[in-house]
């Protein structure tokens, strides 16, 4: 029988195919399953406006695919916040993780790469000897590269050498809703007691305390009790602390004493590895082809590339389709929404281009294959790319070519600015006056 991180897996994969794919990646980004038992799925999300859209809007699609996944009528059963999952007493909680959450993430199945290898070094010193190696330990870098990943394998780690560990986990977001809860319910101590009484904390999405005067006192306390106590404390945030403007300085002094981690999105070579060991964990093959493919297609987001190649062994599994090139098209396509109005045009960048070599705008979609044609050429692709949301064969389509030329245009692009000071200087002139338009 699968698990349910199995089913939700599966699902997640398939559920762009029932509503919008925008609407998947808004709502249901940081969704957890939980258990699923006598037909009801319990699924957790730690916030509550999350839930309450998903309550409403999204209840009979999810229970649709669910049923299918299952091969049994299934019932949605949302928590939300570290409240509903301590009322939850099925014994599948550990602590204050959410367990079905905690035991996929660990040291061994992230992928470590050049950039991310010094956050993963200092997560693994931490979970060694918690509270005395960098402590606090702030992780920060964009969304979907990792952070959370990493502070479950501290939490794994740690309760796995250390017997009746608290650990606590939190979102940003949520530590403010339950600290306007407690002051309504006058019962501040109890919320006092629960994070100051941690032997480890564990807080993603620090940056949702800036700019909440009642919550960063509370939290400022909250830090200083844990750290004289020498309890270890581990923040991620999308950004570091110098570049949260309304962060109290008093707050950002503290963040700053440890070790600050950050994590990049990953190469090429990373990419790749992060595809061949999801595909290995779903037990399916792809080919080298494939996996370039969605390397190229997907470059600053892990938890697309993985979402790329769920939804691959998805639609091989349940809809009976060979894995070809075609068939990952499709499910990348899946994964880029397009957002009017954020993005420069592939028109307007080919327009940049044709301005800055001097060159017609037709000589760069057209066939010449001169130089003062082919590097501009190359150039935009690569820009229409790293600017856009567009995948590769919607770049194809626009510069005439088919997906593998523009791959190799890109790879190419991409290795030559790294040797290449002159070409690098020259695509970023291009892209700052892109931006500039």
């Amino acid at each position: 029988m699968k698990s349910p991180t199995e089913i939700w897996d599966e699902c997640l994969a398939l559920l762009p195919t029932e509503i919008d794919a925008l609407a998947v990646a808004t709502w249901f980004d940081d969704a957890s399953p939980v258990d699923f038992t006598d037909g009801v799925f319990f699924l957790f999300t730690p916030n509550s406006l999350k839930k309450d859209i998903i309550s409403e809007r999204f209840t009979e699609p999810v229970e649709k695919l669910l049923s299918i996944l299952a091969g049994e009528k299934v019932t949605l059963s949302i928590l939300c916040g570290q409240d509903e999952l301590d009322g939850y007493t099925d014994g599948k909680i550990d602590g204050e993780v959410p367990a079905a959450v905690e035991y996929e993430y660990t040291f061994d199945n992230f992928i470590v790469g050049s950039s991310n290898r010094f956050g993963h070094a200092a997560a693994l010193a931490v979970s060694r000897n918690p509270g005395k190696a960098y402590n606090p330990l702030f992780i920060y870098g964009q969304s979907g590269l990792g952070k959370t990943h990493l502070i479950y394998a501290i939490a794994n780690e740690v309760k796995k050498e250390i017997k009746n560990c608290r650990v606590v986990y939190v979102k940003g977001d949520e530590f403010t809703n339950q600290l306007i809860s407690s002051i309504q319910e006058n019962s501040v101590a109890e919320f006092r007691n629960k994070y100051r009484m941690a032997d480890l904390l564990l807080v993603d999405d620090i940056q949702f305390i800036a700019g909440k005067e009642r919550t960063q006192e509370e939290f400022f306390h909250t830090f200083n009790t844990l750290y004289e106590a020498k309890k270890q404390i581990v923040l991620t945030s999308d950004r570091a602390p110098n570049e949260m403007m309304t962060l109290e300085d008093r707050l950002r002094t503290r963040f700053v004493c440890g070790l600050l981690a950050d994590i990049q999105p990953p190469d090429y070579e990373t990419r790749m590895a992060i595809i061949s060991a999801k595909a290995k964990a779903l037990n399916i093959t792809l080919s080298d082809e494939i996996s370039a493919f969605i390397a190229s297609s997907i470059t600053k987001n892990v938890r697309q590339l993985e979402g790329a190649v769920k939804k691959i062994a998805a639609m091989h599994d349940l809809l009976n389709k060979d894995i070809t090139i075609d068939l990952a098209e499709a499910a990348v396509r899946d994964i880029f929404t397009k957002n009017p109005g954020l993005h420069p045009t592939p028109d307007l960048i080919i327009s940049t281009v044709s301005e800055f070599y001097g060159i017609t705008k037709d000589k760069i979609t057209g066939n010449s294959r001169a130089k003062e044609a082919v590097v501009p050429r190359q150039i935009a692709m690569f820009l229409v790319r790293e600017m856009t949301d567009l995948s590769l064969p919607d770049i194809g389509k626009t510069f005439g070519r088919d997906h593998s030329t523009v791959l190799y245009s890109i790879n190419k692009i991409e290795s030559e600015i790294a040797r290449d000071e002159n070409l690098k200087n020259s695509v970023n002139d291009v892209k700052k006056s892109v931006r500039e338009k």
